[in-house]
């Protein structure tokens, strides 16, 4: 017979009810982390319980603290904490935890469960998707906030663990945070010394506290991690300290409870087995069976009473601010939301229609830079910046202003980081209020490939600007000429990846990329100028199907199509003017996008591209991706003008003419397929 704990459960109490539902859950599905779970439960105890500000019924209020699990292979920590504070996550998703189509996957991904605000498990990520989410908080404040009126003022709390900082966008990610100030972002590190591979004495042995301390960053030392009151006092302390980022370190143990496992490596990524289980019910003074909480334990965890109160109190507040502010209320609404100004569909077709009136001929880095230029004044939400690059991938704008730890501004200098700034990038956008760019060479997209990875997986509004695309980097040779990557990028599911041939299709993959509201985009730019191609009204408008008819079959003979993009869709134009001197004519299929050109209709798809003609592609990057669109490697009716080594170090012209993008080569190829 069971017994129920005192009507007011203890610290303790409420801390082994987080244990028991890891250690179950993970039991149950055979798989999974129970260590973490256990050994931050209390520390989870002092921030849920005494000063996270959030609504288990509305977890998408505007004002809501933003809770960050970094360290996400401990997910049933947050999953047991949404369950007991009140979300919408019934007991049977805990014990379907790991299960096909469960709300608890086995990391945290945002958009399956209520209350998880974004996607970890590459370790680190979670970090720099704070450090965004309390730049965007900041920001907002100073955009909004007035004398008496104050409707943005949260805090962003992040759980991390000693994988998050050795990886090294932890390093970079703190180190911006900390130069920045960013006040209200407060970081508890669980420090229990184990890995997967044991005690991590044998290869991590950093001074945490003074490498954060050397960041800028306001440390509290030496926290009892299993002590909530203690953890409590830290999170005061932290609190009181409005001018640099916060690290509490929390020293635990791994599997806290477990009679055998607990301190090792055992307890970090197994299931702790039944005996195990049994002792740490004991040792925890546990009675209850598998997935029940006493009713007891259920009321004092329940955070929906004291979440309506404070959302309320906030509501009453933002009505005062509307009544004494109405479009300022209006346009924080308007961003929050995610909507796009009312007229910034009508701006961007005039940009673009000027574009095309212009006609320059430039390079499309710097045709990016004038779609900026174009839109930036319409989007107050827009946020970019480079990774030490802007400069040279142009990703300024006349309007811009570079955001300080004491100023507000659109733009940030994020120094040589680009994993760590596509991860703050992700987490602005998932703080909402902005849309996000981050530029830098395309090459450099390898460092930051994950955060790119998440923001696809996570459907996320954030824009990367790569530029440099290609050979045409010219003499910095083949460590900055990407041949692989624009191919690379196109593989990630979800993920738009744009490369245009002109300042007109630039505009339009500019404003595509910025309407495109569930899922990211990669935006690739040239160094070298490409000429500008005419159209009709009718063909510009085709640009945003993602591939489109540039130039079309003309005159009898023998007909093929070719089917390039950027810098190569001139190349293709010059081909097929020489190929119709030998009664071979030739369409000309530009494909900026080719997922937005995947996504159009059938009938569309054959229009552009019909069966049975001959195809070419041509492109400055790796063949294999091409195939899909002209056909096996083997045949004979269609073929790829690409690169498949690594370049050289050149001038652009010349690694253009040795590696083949000539009009005699294309043309040759051209020749070869309707032969």
């Amino acid at each position: 017979m069971t017994t129920t704990p005192a009507a007011a459960p203890t610290a303790h109490e409420l801390a082994n009810a987080i244990r028991a539902l890891a250690m179950d859950a993970v039991e149950a599905a055979n798989s999974g982390h129970p260590g973490m779970p256990m050994g931050m439960a209390d520390i989870a105890v002092a921030l849920w319980k005494r000063h996270l500000k959030h609504n288990p019924a509305d977890p998408h209020w505007a004002n809501r603290d933003r809770f960050v699990l970094s360290n996400g292979h401990g997910s049933m920590l947050q999953y047991a904490l949404l369950h007991l504070t009140g979300y919408d996550l019934a007991i049977d998703e805990l014990r379907r935890f790991r299960q096909l189509d469960s709300k608890t996957p086995g990391h945290p991904e945002v958009g399956r469960t209520p209350g998880v605000e974004t996607t970890t498990g590459p370790l680190g990520q979670g970090f720099a998707n704070a450090v965004g989410m309390a730049l965007a908080e900041a920001l907002l404040a100073r955009e909004f906030n007035t004398p008496g009126h104050t409707i943005v003022d949260h805090r962003t709390y992040v759980f991390m663990g000693d994988g998050c900082l050795m990886e090294g966008i932890s390093h970079e990610a703190a180190s911006l945070a900390g130069t920045l100030k960013l006040g209200k972002l407060v970081a508890f590190y669980d420090d229990n010394g184990i890995s997967i591979d044991g005690h991590v004495q044998g290869w991590f042995t950093d001074d945490t506290p003074k490498r954060f301390e050397a960041y800028g960053w306001h440390v509290v030392r030496g926290v009892n991690g299993h002590d909530a009151d203690a953890v409590d006092a830290a999170i005061v302390a932290a609190q009181a300290v409005t001018d640099r980022p916060s690290l509490l370190c929390c020293k635990t143990t791994i599997g806290e409870g477990a009679p055998t496992k607990a301190g090792t490596a055992a307890a970090h990524g197994s299931p702790l087995g039944a005996k195990e289980i049994a002792g740490a019910r004991a040792a925890l003074h546990w009675p209850w069976p598998p997935f029940e909480i006493p009713a007891a334990i259920y009321a004092a965890w329940d955070a929906r009473p004291a979440g309506a109160a404070s959302e309320a109190a906030w509501c009453t507040a933002f009505d005062a601010y509307r009544a004494a502010f109405p479009e300022r209320a209006a346009e924080f609404l308007r961003r929050m939301a995610g909507d796009l100004p009312a007229g910034f569909a009508a701006a961007a077709q005039a940009f673009v229609a000027a574009q095309a009136a212009k006609g320059a001929t430039v390079a499309t880095r710097k045709a990016s830079q004038e779609a900026i230029e174009g839109y930036a004044p319409h989007l107050p939400e827009l946020i970019g910046g480079a990774a030490d690059l802007t400069g040279s991938v142009f990703t300024n704008w006349s309007g811009s202003k570079v955001i300080g730890a004491d100023h507000a501004g659109n733009y940030v200098n994020f120094g040589v980081r680009e994993f760590a700034m596509s991860a703050i990038g992700n987490g602005l956008a998932l703080h909402g209020g902005f849309i996000p760019y981050v530029g830098t060479f395309l090459t450099f997209s390898d460092y930051a490939r994950n955060a790119v990875r998440l923001a696809a997986l996570m459907k996320l509004r954030t824009l990367f600007v790569y530029t440099h695309d290609s050979i045409g980097v010219g003499e910095d040779g083949p460590t900055h000429q990407p041949v692989e990557h624009v191919a690379s990028l196109r593989l990630i599911p979800g993920m738009d990846v744009w490369r245009p041939c002109d300042t007109v299709e630039s505009a339009v993959a500019w404003a595509q990329a910025i309407e495109r509201r569930h899922g990211p985009s990669c935006l690739v730019f040239t160094r070298q100028n490409c000429a500008f191609v005419p159209r009709s009204a009718d063909t510009v408008a085709a640009i945003a199907r993602g591939g489109y008819v540039v130039a079309d079959f003309a005159g009898a003979g023998k007909r093929a199509l070719i089917i390039a993009t950027g810098s190569e869709v001139g190349l293709a134009l010059a081909a097929r003017d020489a190929l119709a001197k030998e009664d071979i004519a030739v369409r000309v299929v530009s494909m900026p996008c080719t997922s937005v050109f995947d996504r159009q209709d059938a009938a569309y798809r054959a229009s552009v591209l019909p069966a049975g003609v001959p195809r070419v592609a041509v492109e400055a990057g790796v063949s294999a991706f091409w195939h899909r669109y002209v056909g096996s490697i083997d045949d004979a009716h269609g073929a790829v003008v690409g690169i498949d080594s690594f370049g050289e170090s050149a001038p652009a012209g010349v690694l253009f003419e040795h590696f083949g993008f000539t009009v005699n080569h294309v043309a040759a190829a051209v020749r070869g397929v309707v032969a």
